[in-house]
């Protein structure tokens, strides 16, 4: 909600404050229902203190798409893009889809496209987003446009759910993995060592090495805290670098048993934006463009790339895929299939469903494969350390009897 400060008339007469509202006008409408005839009114700046801080998209995506759906059906029901949008502002349950809607509303007012002001929100509208709805306005279609737009969020949310579901597991039992040989390494090892000195004798191989470990995990813990900072920041930082973004999204894509994966959900994804473009009539070079911002793999945007650089000489889209490894024969097939017929949205539809059905099976494979992996890793790392501990112990048995 934005802040204003107003000066107004009221029945004790001229009035100065403050009220939050989504909107301008909306700040008017509130004030007048309490008897208060505005009479100037301002915005006031955030603060760092009192701005709305937000990481990503602010809209939560089964909002956005609920609020897709809602608009088609009041669109289709005949009512002007004016109203609906008044309407959505105060039903949605985002505040950050609310305060947008309440300034879109205000643009529209004065005359400009929903598509123009729309574009002020990239955060909430994506390129992929306002260009459909540009496609929608020229063909008259905007209703159409909306529930395409439902759907293909729908499908990737749908999606990247299931590549998460996939890395959640693994991710939570090497987490684990490494919680409990850190404790044991800085709590149970070191009560032994004592122990271990008083024998004397020559120790084990694999109880020096658990003992080296543990002093040094208790000693120079904070280097390797250091040293997990310093992956995580060297992560980030090769992600934003595109140069460098390129060769570590080849080697994810390298990678065994998720790479296949994240190819995959990639193609898909790739597909169904293309798809979803076509079928809105977004001119083909514009939606390669976009396309490109869309997918989240510099390797696979670079051959879109590619294929663009074709399409301007000329020559076909799918001339550039064929020799590329990340694409299969199943793509460039299907697309030239496309191209020769007319019906390349129709084709790219077709792949996009195959691919996310891959993406299903490939997830459903993965969980029944890297759980007992995960549990073997888990159990090697322990009955490591416990075996270290185990083995002098018996020595020291042994030791004992011959001695009685």
């Amino acid at each position: 909600m934005a802040r204003f400060k107003y000066t107004a008339r009221g029945k004790k007469g001229k009035l100065e404050g403050t009220i939050q509202a989504g909107s301008k006008r909306e700040a008017v409408v509130r004030l007048r229902e309490e008897g208060i005839r505005v009479i100037d009114i301002t915005d006031i700046p955030d603060t760092f203190l009192t701005r709305d801080i937000t990481i990503g998209n602010p809209v939560k995506l089964e909002h956005f798409v609920m609020y897709l759906r809602q608009f088609a059906t009041l669109l289709k029901a005949g009512v002007t893009i004016v109203e609906a949008t008044s309407i959505l502002a105060y039903q949605t349950e985002s505040k950050g889809l609310k305060r947008a809607l309440l300034d879109i509303e205000q643009e529209l007012r004065q005359g400009n496209p929903f598509s123009e002001a729309i574009t002020k929100y990239k955060k909430i509208f994506s390129p992929m987003f306002v260009n459909m709805i540009k496609a929608g306005e020229v063909s008259g279609n905007m209703d159409s446009s909306l529930d395409r737009l439902a759907d293909y969020f729908e499908k990737q949310h749908d999606t990247k759910q299931k590549i998460i579901s996939a890395l959640t597991y693994p991710m939570t039992i090497a987490i684990v993995a490494i919680a409990v040989v850190i404790f044991l390494l800085v709590t149970v090892v070191p009560t032994f060592v004592q122990m271990f000195d008083d024998m004397g004798g020559e120790l084990p191989a694999i109880t020096k090495f658990v003992l080296a470990a543990s002093g040094f995990m208790q000693s120079h813990w904070w280097l390797i805290a250091l040293i997990m900072a310093a992956l995580v920041v060297g992560f980030l930082y090769l992600k934003q670098n595109k140069q460098t973004k390129f060769y570590l999204d080849y080697t994810l894509l390298r990678m065994p048993l998720f790479g296949n994966l994240l190819q995959k959900a990639e193609l898909a994804r790739m597909m169904r934006t293309l798809s979803s473009l076509f079928a809105s009539s977004v001119p083909i070079l514009q939606a390669m463009a976009i396309v490109e911002k869309v997918v989240e793999n510099e390797v696979i945007a670079k051959a879109i790339r590619d294929s663009r650089d074709s399409l301007e000489k000329g020559h076909s889209m799918a001339e550039p895929l064929k020799n590329h490894w990340a694409f299969p024969p199943l793509v460039t097939q299907m697309i030239i299939i496309g191209e020769e017929t007319g019906a390349l949205d129709s084709m790219l539809d077709k792949i996009a469903q195959f691919y996310e059905k891959e993406v299903d099976t490939v997830t459903d494979r993965l969980k029944s494969l890297i759980e007992p992996i995960m549990i073997i890793i888990l159990a090697a790392l322990v009955g490591t350390i416990v075996t270290s501990i185990i083995v002098p112990m018996f020595d020291m048995f042994n030791q004992f009897q011959q001695n009685n």
